[in-house]
């Protein structure tokens, strides 16, 4: 099988162990789909393609090409429309209620300062997900408007600020495989929350509901491989956030999975899944096993 990645990092940890376990006995290769300024047909090149893309990559060229693949019947991993939806977070917000999953209440607004009447605290963050993006808590309003003038035109949402351990739950998911850790929440230092060790924390702790909430949202979304960011609300958890394709470090058994993933992919095409629509029944959830695919 010949696997492409789709990336500007292929030397990114999950995706460098993924490639090494799929190197003896099938081809895997590389190409940076943010680089210059050809047409997805020059980028590609001449010659057949890919049997499987794995496209860790969300910016309009890379999901132009991801576009352009899947239109010329390659298999992409995860959908050009699954990849781009999950980058607004009002849209993701709205079909996740719709679902009936535990998301955050979330507002939109044209910019901070035409936030409607704010209840402070809150925590405020692009509408439009991307590296290095506005995520801030804010607790009155002398703050909203000092990051007003730091953001004035940025498009944004509001969330209720939920109090917390000071901890966000991180779970990936990889073909239904669940992984998860804890992670020190970015506005842990400035909610003053308390400091505990994170303690153990992996798939033998996490609790079968949670787990199986995982794994709806990639239903939902129309995602194989995907993270989803949890905070414990009053009565039950919360999400906050969906990413598609994040970088899943330190996790054992991640990669066998991906690289199963990207095989069954390439042995058996698969049709772009789009968010809203239901996962083909009969479709596989592939284990981590060591090996497994190769």
């Amino acid at each position: 099988m010949r696997i492409c990645l789709l990336t500007p990092d292929p030397g990114h940890p999950l995706l460098a162990a993924t490639a090494e376990l799929l190197a003896p006995g099938h081809r895997v290769e590389s190409l940076d789909p943010t680089a210059g300024h050809a047409p997805p047909a020059e980028l590609l090149g001449p010659g057949p393609l890919a049997d499987v893309y794995l496209l860790k990559a969300r910016t309009p060229r890379a999901l132009a090409l991801a576009r352009h693949l899947e239109e010329r019947g390659a298999p992409v991993v995860n959908s050009a429309a699954a990849t781009g939806f999950c980058q607004d977070r009002t849209g993701m917000a709205e079909l996740a209620r719709a679902a009936g999953l535990p998301f955050a209440d979330t507002r939109t607004a044209p910019t901070l300062a035409q936030l409607p009447d704010p209840d402070f605290p809150l925590v405020v963050k692009s509408r439009y997900s991307r590296r290095h993006d506005l995520v801030a808590r804010v607790d009155d309003a002398a703050q909203l408007h000092a990051l007003a003038e730091q953001w004035p035109d940025e498009p944004v949402i509001a969330q209720p600020y939920l109090a917390n351990t000071g901890w966000d739950q991180k779970l990936w998911v990889i073909a239904g495989q669940v992984f998860c850790a804890r992670r020190r929440s970015e506005l842990a230092e400035a909610v003053g929350a308390s400091t505990p060790g994170a303690g153990a924390f992996g798939p033998r702790e996490l609790p079968a509901e949670r787990a199986d909430l995982a794994r709806r949202v990639g239903e939902v979304f129309g995602l194989d491989v995907y993270g989803v960011d949890l905070l414990d609300g009053p009565a039950e958890p919360v999400i906050v956030d969906v990413n598609a394709f994040p970088g899943v470090r330190g996790q054992a058994g991640a990669p066998e999975a991906l690289a199963a993933l990207a095989l069954h992919a390439a042995g058996h095409g698969t049709t772009p899944r789009v968010p809203g629509v239901p996962r083909v029944p009969g479709a596989p959830r592939v284990p981590g096993q060591r090996g497994a695919g190769r």
